[in-house]
């Protein structure tokens, strides 16, 4: 991990294109600005781990899920 010290209204540039901002600094927060391109996903750190543990549980499938999917196109769709 590279650890910097940087005071209010200094900056980081990651990859080019990229530029995190120190905004302010006050009773133990740090409020940070960052400027990417769109196609740059920007998520906290907690909210990140939640979406990939929701693409994780979502990515699991069962021999049983399989076989009421293919119930469902045998079936003609209501899987009855």
């Amino acid at each position: 991990m590279l650890v910097l010290t940087r005071k209010k209204n200094e900056s980081i540039i990651i990859a080019d294109n990229v530029e995190i901002t120190v905004v302010e600094i006050s009773k133990g927060h740090v409020k940070l600005g960052i400027k990417a391109p769109r196609h740059v996903s920007i998520h906290r750190k907690e909210v990140y781990d939640a979406i990939t543990q929701e693409n994780i549980q979502a990515a699991k499938v069962t021999a049983e899920d399989i076989i009421k999917l293919k119930n469902i196109f045998k079936k003609g769709g209501d899987g009855k």
